[in-house]
């Protein structure tokens, strides 16, 4: 692994790539390349598909960066992807084979998401899902500053509830063969910490960085800490060139 490597940010579930910004410039501000790919949220099949197409187009060393359903996609992308060398799950889901979103969101319990969705249906007998707007702030970014928490509202993406349940698909998901790094707040209140915890030690993380009181929205409210867990996983891998 002689070239630089590039970061790819993934977004989740009701948000969209703009959800990044705060981290992107941190980023190209220290010269590390990196850019934040669609993720259109319609099954774990079709988005990974997307991504690693993007990969392909890129060409390697990539650092994979999911932040929660980004986190599946991620997941499934870098199954038998010589272009990416780690992980890093960002408040992100990491599944085994056959898990999903959802179970894993309820294995555990202090999620409250499924209080505030709200299914829009799209005629072929799936709905799209999104947070409704008035309880977005409170629900998905509750240490982000007002404004910046109305705007996420609005622009959020809607996911298709099928993306969520559809069964992780490769075999072997591909934080059992890379590296990878965690990095979640403990006042998430989509995903419950302590499934965040079971994930990232179930992964073998190299590294679990709890941000206190962050939000689901931890890359927006913090990410500072954010990137330094990504700087993390750079200097890690340029240390395993070769």
């Amino acid at each position: 692994m002689s070239a630089p490597i590039t970061v790819v940010l993934v977004h989740g579930a009701f948000a969209e790539s703009a959800s990044w910004s705060g981290v992107i410039s941190r980023l190209t501000d220290q010269g590390v390349a990196a850019v934040a790919t669609p993720n259109p949220l319609r099954s774990v099949t079709t988005d990974a598909e997307n991504v690693r197409r993007a990969t392909e187009g890129i060409g390697g060393p990539i650092l994979l960066v999911g932040h929660s359903y980004g986190g599946a996609v991620i997941t499934e992308a870098a199954v038998d992807n010589p272009a990416v060398v780690g992980l890093v799950y960002v408040a992100a889901f990491a599944p085994d084979h056959g898990e999903n979103s959802l179970q894993l969101t309820g294995q555990f319990p202090g999620s409250t998401l499924g209080e505030t969705v709200r299914p829009y249906p799209l005629g072929d007998g799936t709905n799209d899902l999104v947070v409704d707007r008035a309880l977005f702030a409170q629900q998905f970014a509750a240490d982000v500053a007002a404004e910046e928490a109305a705007v996420q509202a609005l622009t959020q993406r809607p996911i298709r509830d099928f993306a969520l349940g559809e069964p992780q698909p490769a075999g072997t998901p591909a934080w059992k063969s890379l590296p990878s790094w965690f990095v979640f707040g403990d006042a998430d209140k989509n995903i419950p910490v302590e499934g965040l915890r079971f994930m990232a030690e179930r992964a073998g993380a190299l590294s679990v960085t709890e941000v206190p009181g962050a939000s689901h929205s931890v890359m927006v409210s913090q990410p500072e800490q954010v990137v330094a867990v990504i700087n993390q996983a750079i200097d890690h891998l340029a240390g395993h060139q070769g």
